[in-house]
């Protein structure tokens, strides 16, 4: 669900969205894609990010988790799933990476999914 394709590799005309991602030139080289906001390291940049490496991680994540939560909502339990917010930041190359509630994220910000039944 994550792309390692770099902004500046996309097609020439391919639709683009601005996106703040954090920047560490070091990073960048190994992997190939800068970090969405909430990175370890480095300075703030706005990169214009490619849709369709956008568009195909968020459908596949997406589809992975309406699956999860199908799977968990056919538990029929007592206390049965009503409702799931999930976070999300977006790399510089289009990828999806989810934000866990570890004590360092609980002040962060990302793009916020909802699924309610």
């Amino acid at each position: 669900m994550d792309s390692a394709e770099e902004p500046e590799q996309r097609a020439p005309g391919e639709p683009t969205l601005p996106f703040w991602v954090s920047y560490d030139e070091a990073s960048e080289k190994e992997s190939g894609d800068s970090m969405g906001l909430f990175g370890d390291s480095g300075e703030a940049a706005l990169r214009q990010v490619p849709l369709g490496p956008l568009r195909k991680n968020l459908t596949e994540a997406v589809d992975a988790l309406q699956q999860l939560f199908a799977d968990v909502a056919a538990r029929d339990g007592a206390l049965p799933l009503r409702e799931a917010q999930l976070s999300f930041q977006v790399t510089a190359g289009g990828g999806v990476q989810f934000i866990g509630t570890a004590a360092q994220m609980a002040g962060s910000r990302g793009i916020v999914l909802v699924f309610r039944q």
